[in-house]
C-alpha cells in the first residue's frame, strides 16, 4: 500500500492533520487501532477558538457548534461549596445557542469569527470522522495497529497489523506522522525523549451515568468546581442531562489512587448522601504532568499532539496545542509535496512548535501551582451559616474567579502566541508583543497572527488567505507585481487581497502584509524588495539571510 503521508492515530489531532493535508490534494492514509464509529474516552472539553478557526477552514466548524451540550445549556464555570451546595462565584460563558451574539462578558468579544465552543470529545470526535471519511484522497484503516517503521531514501516504510486477522502488512508512504497519544510509538522510533515535571497532581476521573443530579443544581454550569476542606473536584457535565465526568483531585502528598476511596470522594465532591444512587460508566486514574520532547522531528518522521508534549489540561490546551501543531505541519508538508518548497520548509516546524509548546505548557504548569494552592487552603469555615461565613465565602469566591477566568477566557493562549526564530519567516528588527495567559496585543509583527479583521464584505480576513501566501494590501498604489511573478515562477499558491481605504488596518501601519495560510504573518513592508525572489527564496526554505523591504 502506498500513501504520500501516513498518520498514526486518528484522535482531533490526527484527524485535523489528515483533513488539511487532504483538501489539499495530498494522498493521506490514518491507521486506528479503534473501530470506525468507536467512541473515544471522555477526556477533552473544550475546543479553542484558534482550533475552531481551523476548523471553520476545514469546514467542519458548523457542524461541530449543533453538537455538544443542548443548545441553551449554560456553558458557565460555577465554584461552590459542593456541585449542589452554596455558589461562591461563578464565570459567565454564553451557551452556544449565543455562542455568535453574546457581549458583555468575560468570554465574549473574541477577536474572531469562531470563538470557543465547550463540547466533549466522545460528541466531537465522531463529527470529525465522519466529515473525514467522504474527503477524496483520504484512507482511514480502522482496527490497524502501528508497530513500526523504517526510512529509506525515498521514504518510509511501516509495519502494521490488521487486528481482525491478525495480519502484517507494509504501508509505504513520502512521510509519518505520529498522532499516537501519550505512549506514542512514532515518538519511540525515532528516539525522542520527554522532558519535564513528571508529577504535578495525580486525578481520579469517573464517568456516572446520574439522572437526579441535574435537578438537584438549583443553575447547573457545563463546569463545577467543589472548594471545601475535605474534598475538591470537578464536575463537567456531558450532555447537559445525565452524564458527569468527576475528577477528584488527589492534593495531599500522602495520597495515593488506592488509598482514595473513590465512591465517597465523588459524593463528597457532588455533596450527596450515601441514598444518592448513580452508575459508574468508566474510570480513569491519570497523573498531570508538564512533559515535551526534546525533539519533535526525525528525518521523514514528524510528532504532533500528546505524542510531542503532555501537561496539566489547565486552559483546556492540551488537545488544541496538538491541533495547532497539526495544521503547522500540514501546510508545510504540501508545500513540499506540491513541489513549490525546498525540504528544508519542513525544519519550520519543530523551530515553531517545539518552543511555543514549551512557553505554553509552563502556563498551564503555572496555573496548575496557583490552583493547586488555592484548593488546599479552603477555610474549615467556608460553608458555615451567618455573616463569618458569607464574608469567607465571598473571599474565597472572588479570589477563585479572578484567578481562573484567566484560563477558562484565555485569549493570550489563543491569539497571542509567535514564532520568533523560524526559518521561513522574513523578521524585520521589530519585538513581538508579549502575552498571558488571558491577554495579548494585536500585532502585524513577523512571526504573530494576523491580527482579526472583516473585510469591506463582510468576510473575516483569514476567509480570504489562500492554500499558500496571501498579500494584504492597504495602498493600491502599491506596486506589488514582481513578488506576484516571483510567488508564481516557483508554482507558489498566491494571492492580492486589496484592504479598501477606511478598512481597519493591523497595528504597525504597513502597507503590504504577507500572510501564511495558517494565519501567521511572514513579511511586512512598504514596498516590494528590490530583488523579491530572494524573499521568496526565504519564506520557502532555501534562503538563509532575512529578506526585508
Amino acid at each position: 500500500m502506498k500513501t504520500a503521508v501516513l498518520v498514526v492515530g486518528a484522535g482531533p489531532v490526527g484527524l485535523t492533520l489528515a483533513m488539511d493535508l487532504a483538501q489539499r490534494g495530498i494522498a493521506v492514509t490514518v491507521v486506528e487501532t479503534r473501530s470506525a464509529g468507536e467512541p473515544p474516552s471522555v477526556k477533552c472539553n473544550h475546543v479553542s477558538a484558534r482550533s475552531m478557526e481551523v476548523f471553520r477552514r476545514l469546514g467542519v466548524a458548523r457542524k461541530l457548534r449543533d453538537t455538544g451540550l443542548p443548545a441553551d445549556y449554560p456553558n458557565d464555570c460555577s465554584y461552590r461549596t459542593t456541585a449542589t451546595g452554596i455558589e461562591l462565584s461563578r464565570i459567565f460563558i454564553p451557551c452556544r445557542r449565543d455562542r455568535y451574539t453574546a457581549t458583555g462578558g468575560p468570554d465574549t468579544d473574541w477577536p474572531t469569527a469562531e470563538p470557543p465552543h465547550r463540547i466533549n470529545q466522545i460528541y466531537m470526535e465522531p463529527v470529525l470522522f465522519a466529515h473525514a471519511s467522504g474527503i477524496d484522497g483520504l484512507r482511514i484503516l480502522n482496527r490497524t495497529a502501528f508497530e513500526d517503521f523504517r526510512e529509506e531514501n525515498d521514504g518510509v516504510v511501516a509495519t502494521v497489523r490488521d487486528l481482525h486477522g491478525g495480519t502484517a502488512f507494509h504501508i509505504h508512504a513520502e512521510f509519518i506522522v505520529g498522532c499516537d497519544g501519550a505512549r506514542s510509538l512514532v515518538r519511540k522510533a525515532i528516539e525522542a525523549n520527554l522532558q519535564g515535571t513528571p508529577i504535578i497532581q495525580r486525578v481520579q476521573s469517573t464517568y456516572i451515568h446520574a439522572p437526579a443530579l441535574l435537578g438537584m443544581m438549583d443553575h447547573p454550569a457545563w463546569m463545577t468546581l467543589s472548594l471545601n476542606p475535605r474534598r475538591c473536584g470537578t464536575v463537567v457535565a456531558i450532555d447537559g442531562r445525565e452524564k458527569w465526568l468527576i475528577h477528584n483531585h488527589l492534593n495531599r502528598e500522602d495520597e495515593t489512587f488506592e488509598t482514595v476511596d473513590r465512591d465517597a470522594s465523588i459524593r463528597a465532591i457532588l455533596g450527596v448522601g450515601s441514598d444518592f444512587e448513580y452508575e459508574v460508566l468508566s474510570k480513569e486514574d491519570w497523573v498531570g504532568r508538564r512533559l515535551v520532547a526534546d525533539r519533535f522531528r526525525k528525518g521523514r518522521a514528524f510528532i504532533c499532539g500528546d505524542a510531542a508534549h503532555l501537561w496539566m489540561p489547565y486552559a483546556g490546551y492540551g488537545m488544541n496545542a496538538g491541533i495547532a501543531d497539526a495544521t503547522n505541519l500540514a501546510w508545510l508538508l504540501s508545500a513540499y509535496l506540491e513541489g513549490w518548497a525546498d525540504v528544508k520548509i519542513l525544519d519550520a516546524y519543530e523551530a515553531e512548535r517545539l518552543p511555543i509548546t514549551e512557553q505554553v505548557s509552563r502556563f498551564a504548569m503555572e496555573m496548575a501551582g496557583r490552583v493547586l494552592s488555592q484548593r488546599r487552603t479552603v477555610p474549615a469555615e467556608i460553608e458555615h451559616p451567618g455573616p463569618e461565613g458569607d464574608a469567607i465565602r465571598q473571599q474565597v469566591g472572588q479570589a477563585a474567579y479572578d484567578l481562573n477566568v484567566q484560563q477558562y477566557c484565555c485569549a493570550g493562549l489563543n491569539f497571542g502566541y509567535f514564532y520568533d526564530h523560524s526559518p521561513i519567516i522574513a523578521y524585520d528588527g521589530a519585538e513581538q508583543p508579549g502575552f498571558t495567559m488571558a491577554d495579548f496585543t494585536p500585532s502585524s509583527t513577523p512571526g504573530c497572527r494576523l491580527p482579526f479583521a472583516r473585510l469591506a464584505d463582510g468576510r473575516p480576513v483569514y476567509d480570504a488567505l489562500g492554500p499558500g501566501y496571501t498579500l494584504l494590501r492597504y495602498d493600491p498604489d502599491v506596486a506589488v507585481t514582481s513578488l506576484a511573478e516571483a510567488m508564481r515562477a516557483d508554482g507558489v499558491p498566491f494571492a492580492i487581497v486589496d484592504v479598501p481605504a477606511g478598512e481597519p488596518q493591523p497595528p504597525g501601519g504597513r502597507k503590504l502584509i504577507l500572510a501564511r495560510t495558517d494565519q501567521h504573518v511572514a513579511w511586512r513592508g512598504d514596498a516590494i524588495p528590490d530583488d523579491p525572489a530572494l524573499l521568496v527564496s526565504k519564506l520557502l526554505g532555501r534562503a538563509r539571510e532575512t529578506a526585508s523591504a
